[in-house]
């Protein structure tokens, strides 16, 4: 988690019970608001599909199934 998500967290937990569940409906609006159907990757994401396909991933559409063991 980056630094700003864990301060932002902190600081939400300074806050009454119920402004912490506004706080909260308001960030998860954001999100949606930003990638409605949850599609987009994190920098993070991203960097770790690349170096999955970079350190010998293969597709599962490669891999001939019924003669796997011969």
């Amino acid at each position: 988690m980056s630094t700003i998500a864990i301060d932002t967290a902190r600081l939400i937990e300074l806050l009454p019970a119920d402004d912490q569940k506004f706080a909260y409906e308001f960030v998860k609006k954001l999100v949606l608001a930003w990638d409605p159907d949850f599609s987009k990757l994190t920098a993070e994401e991203a960097e770790r599909i690349r170096e999955a396909e970079n350190s010998g991933f293969i597709l599962e559409s490669d891999i001939d199934w019924d003669n796997i063991g011969q």
